[in-house]
């Protein structure tokens, strides 16, 4: 009788694990994340999420409480953010060169792992392994081994890696959890983002047999122990909010669908293993792949542009999401800025939530800085302002974070029908459509969008008319009042300014770079040699020197040079004169220099000074793309004809002697004699290291450095590098006018034509000291470091202009919940940053004024007081508000005409 009794005893503690096991795993799923066709699905509820994207080291770990709570404040429910593999993994580590590895793993481990030949082929496999421990013949062996000898634990830990400073992912995510927001991690590792080689480190390149983002054994396995690195550290940090933290999503690969197809069935298995390799790290998040329409289940393809409207997941039991909706566009040196008028961008995401779209991220919310050396491209410039929300120096641009935060509320008053239901969609016109959602519990919310880009639309809809103005979207939350519209701007309108920091000169002291000899480390070699090969991108520039006899050139003429380079830029130099300088650009990174070059009789040196202005960041395989001069390199018109100096000896030297002397920092400074004096005689001489001291402007204000004398260069402060500059390179394009109104490309609103296309330079305050902070500026070309000044950035005047019948969201509130309250009016608001207040008004009006912030005119309807009572309201006010109403203006200054208040007030310091 005792056996059936233990099997009794055995089956109910059965049932009851299994019961546990049931109720565990359903508290799981309501305290987990997860996704249905309509949604992210958080603690069982799906959510209606808004994010934006800020990139952690394109700001210093002193601005992200501040930009993350601009961020909420903006109406966000999530941060954005890549994952950067070449700054947390700058080399690989000690693994090509570690006698302990070798050690700890022994001969006979290393012979079963490595899976080598038996016998005496093993041992002399083994004997290369040891004298080549420190080469690269030592990774091509590992790399190449069949085994996973490269995932395991023991072999993880020997790899250096960087999580400081900036680079300090970890405190990055709990600041954004501290704000109680959300965080969705684009781990990638490929992250293009215009950085520097798309986010991939450049030893990776040199790894024997890799081939990057493709059915690769080694990328494969680099790509994977990098992924699962970044989600360990999570894990212990307890950061995935299945572990209470506050990761919802991952990201795994990037934009990779074009490629996909181009390598087909590589392609394919590549993204397979991809998702496959992600979601097997048991995150307990949901994973996304943007721009992949194959990626297999359960991860969840996403979309990326100007408009996702017209988008659907490939299954549909998967939420529609829009992981980039860029907010504007990104920079290169020679090219105009381009802006995203806010209209447009709040139309596109309306339009994309009224198709059923539940998820949509601002690329960028806040752009930043591409300090250092970690723009990519090529030729993206050191600010990534983007016209994001949140401008590059950590300011509040305006009207585009205002009107987007109307936005985003408007939507939140909707989202219980547009998770609930699907839209019925009723034409209203030609261009004019109903989208409505209508819950279960009676909830009811409706769209309304008119389409075209020219003309007003009067529609009909539930038994009321409504006017939608061209190309705009209205937002009814209870199907009936409209709180929004896409094209009615109310909020303000923010100019900013580029103030003296300080009335006191820097005084400079300078170093010349001699470009006429090379050290002895130099290397010569036959041929013209890849840059990177040599340089391993460790600096911008690379010299390439050959020597030259001349007898007596033919009828006096200076021979000509001819130069081919595959990129970026090149300064050509003839017995340490500059002979002359030419470069590539966005579109074409190869060019060719040509030039006369003054040879004398006898000896003379050539030296190529061949500078890369960022690596690429998108392309098929654009690690096998060349830059640098690679010839033909030919001289035309001496005695003897034609020289091709293609095949000749040439002598290179990686980097510039002031940076290997580190002359940039703190402690390398003084390791050379300075020359003080006047700069008049030097204001064109190239090549040149400037050195000043300066002391901070007081107040909080963010710094820049106005670089608009020099040419092109790099700089430093206190030893940080602020990045590239190039003001000599002066922006061309189509700078036309700029209207909200029909498709938005990024060709569309240029501004900038015909000047630099980067003069001011983002200097982060926390880099700075109260006095004596070290400035360090290389000149390539020659400047005038004397027009070099440390600016402030800040409000210079805000701009309100508002109708009298603009949605107020506050009337809605009111009829919703059946407040017998009088029905408020619209309101112009208006403030200036945090220490400053309104000094004067320049402007107001309120009738029918004319134009736009900085250029407004009094039209045919004013009311005469205007100017009095927006006095009487703001001066002295750090923020203010009046009612658009003619009681509030004394009077209705011209009736049955739609008037308007338009204000322009300047901000000052007190």
């Amino acid at each position: 009788m005792l056996f059936p009794t233990r099997i009794c005893c055995f089956n109910l503690s059965f049932v009851s694990l299994s019961l546990l096991l049931l109720l565990t795993l359903a508290g799981n799923v309501l305290s987990g994340v997860t996704y249905d066709r309509k949604a992210i699905v958080i603690n069982g509820q799906r959510r209606i999420l808004i994010s934006g994207s800020i990139h952690y080291p394109r700001s210093t770990p002193e601005m992200w409480e501040d930009l993350i709570q601009k961020a909420k404040d903006g109406g966000l429910d999530v941060i954005q953010t890549y994952v950067f593999w070449n700054v947390h993994e700058p080399s690989p580590g000690n693994v090509c060169g570690l006698t302990d590895f070798l050690l700890e793993w022994g001969v006979a481990s290393l012979l079963k792992r490595f899976d080598l030949l038996d016998g005496l082929s093993a041992l002399l496999d083994l004997s290369v392994l040891l004298l080549a421990y420190s080469s690269n013949v030592f990774c091509g062996l590992i790399w190449s081994a069949s085994s996973a000898i490269w995932m395991s634990d023991t072999m993880v830990k020997h790899f250096q890696y960087n999580f400081e400073g900036r680079f300090d992912l970890v405190r990055f995510i709990k600041t954004v959890q501290r704000a109680g927001l959300f965080v969705h991690l684009r781990i990638g590792p490929y992250v293009c983002a215009e950085w520097n080689f798309g986010g991939l480190p450049v030893w990776l390149k040199y790894v024997p047999g890799i081939s990057f983002r493709t059915d690769n054994g080694p990328f494969k396995m680099a790509m994977q122990k990098f992924t699962e690195q970044i989600v360990s550290m999570m894990k212990s940090e307890k950061l995935f909010e299945s572990q209470g933290g506050p990761i919802i999503l991952s990201q795994i690969e990037n934009e990779y669908g074009s490629e996909a197809k181009t390598l087909r069935s590589a392609g394919h298995a590549y993204m397979t293993w991809a998702a496959n390799m992600a979601v097997g790290t048991g995150t307990g998040v949901p994973w996304v792949m943007c721009k992949e329409d194959d990626a297999p289940d359960p991860v969840i393809n996403t979309c990326n542009g100007f408009y996702c409207d017209y988008f659907s997941p490939n299954k549909p039991y998967k939420p529609t999401m829009w992981t980039e909706a860029w907010s504007g566009w990104f920079t290169e040196f020679g090219g105009t800025l381009r802006e995203r008028p806010v209209e447009d961008l709040a139309f596109a995401v309306a339009r994309f939530i009224q198709k059923g779209g539940s998820f949509v991220n601002y690329y960028m919310y806040h752009g930043g800085t591409n300090f250092g050396r970690t723009a990519g491209g090529p030729f993206i410039t050191t600010s990534y302002d983007y016209d994001a929300p949140i401008d590059e120096y950590g300011m509040i641009r305006q009207p585009k974070w205002g009107h987007l935060k109307e936005l985003h509320r408007a939507i939140k008053l909707c989202e219980h029908a547009l998770v609930s239901a699907d839209p019925i969609v009723t034409n209203l016109g030609n261009f004019q459509q109903a989208h409505v959602f209508s819950s279960e519990s009676g909830g009811c919310a409706a769209f309304l969008t008119n389409t075209d880009p020219k003309l007003t639309a009067r529609v009909f809809f539930n038994n009321m008319h409504y006017y939608l103005p061209p190309w705009s979207t209205s937002i009814l939350p209870d199907c009936r009042n409209v709180v929004f519209n896409t094209a009615k701007v109310g909020v303000q309108t923010s100019k900013t300014q580029m103030s003296l920091g300080s009335s006191r000169s820097l005084s400079w002291e300078t170093y010349d770079e001699n470009i006429n000899s090379y050290e002895d480390n130099s290397i010569t070699r036959v041929g013209l040699l890849e840059q990177i090969n040599v340089t391993r991108d460790t600096t911008d520039y690379l010299c390439i020197y050959i020597d030259h006899s001349e007898a007596f050139l033919r009828n006096g003429q200076h021979p000509v040079l001819y130069v081919h380079s595959a990129g970026h830029a090149l300064h050509v130099f003839v017995n340490g004169q500059l002979a002359g300088t030419a470069y590539g650009n966005g579109e074409n990174r190869q060019f060719t220099f040509t030039g006369n070059v003054n040879l004398r009789a006898g000896e003379n040196v050539i030296a190529l000074l061949s500078v890369a202005v960022g690596l690429p960041n998108i392309g098929m395989h654009y690690e096998s793309w060349n830059t640098g001069v690679l010839g033909p390199v030919v001289l035309k018109g001496l005695n003897k004809g034609n020289w091709d100096l293609t095949w000749q000896k040439w002598t290179y030297q990686v980097g510039l002697k002031g940076e290997n002397l580190n002359l940039h920092s703190l402690e390398g400074v003084s390791s050379v004699e300075w020359v003080q004096g006047s700069l008049f005689a030097r204001k064109t001489q190239p090549l040149t290291w400037y050195k000043a001291y300066f002391d901070a402007p007081p107040g909080r204000d963010p710094l820049a450095l106005d670089m608009g004398s020099m040419k092109k260069g790099q700089v430093w402060i206190n030893g940080q590098s602020i990045g590239r500059y190039w003001p000599a390179n002066i922006a061309q394009g189509d700078c036309g006018e700029c209207r909200y109104t029909g498709t938005f490309r990024q060709q569309k609103c240029q501004s900038g034509c015909g000047l630099p296309t980067q003069r001011w330079y983002h200097v982060p305050r926390s880099w700075v000291r109260p006095t004596g902070n070290l400035l360090v500026v290389f000149e390539e070309i020659g400047g005038d470091a004397s027009g070099i000044s440390l600016v402030t950035r800040s409000l210079a005047s805000v701009c309100a202009d508002v109708s009298e019948f603009h949605p107020y969201l506050r009337n809605w509130h009111l009829e919703n919940y059946g407040k017998t309250e009088v029905l408020q009016q619209p309101k112009i608001h208006i403030h200036c940053e945090e220490g400053q207040t309104i000094t004067a008004i320049k402007f107001a009006s309120f009738g029918t004024p004319l134009g736009s912030c900085g250029d407004f005119q009094l039209g045919a309807c004013h009311a005469p007081d205007s100017h009095s009572i927006l006095e009487k309201s703001c001066i002295g006010q750090q923020r203010c508000s009046v009612a658009v109403s003619n009681t509030e203006f004394g009077g209705d200054p011209c009736p049955n005409i739609l008037k308007r208040v338009a204000v322009e007030a300047i901000c000052g310091y007190t």
